[in-house]
Order: C-alpha cells, then structure tokens, then sequence
C-alpha cells in the first residue's frame, strides 16, 4: 500500500513539474529578459 501512495505521489510531482521548464532567450546584465509573447519582464 505504501509503494502505491508513493508512485502515486511520485506521478503527481511529475506531471506538476511539466510546466516549469526552461525556454530560450537571452539575458541582460541583471539575468532578467522580456517575454516578448506576453510583454512580460522577469528575472531568473
């Protein structure tokens, strides 16, 4: 039982994970750019 809670658990960090990953673009001297599809400035 606890093997199943643990893969459960496991496949739920994965799937939220999928939307934190990187993209292209380069960086100004601060390590921050514009997202030039949202119009967004953010930093990393």
């Amino acid at each position: 039982m606890k093997a199943a809670i643990l893969a459960a658990l496991t496949s739920v960090a994965i799937f939220l994970s999928i939307n934190a990953y990187a993209h292209s673009g380069g960086t100004d001297s601060n390590g921050c750019h514009t997202n030039h599809q949202t119009g967004e400035y953010h930093c990393h």
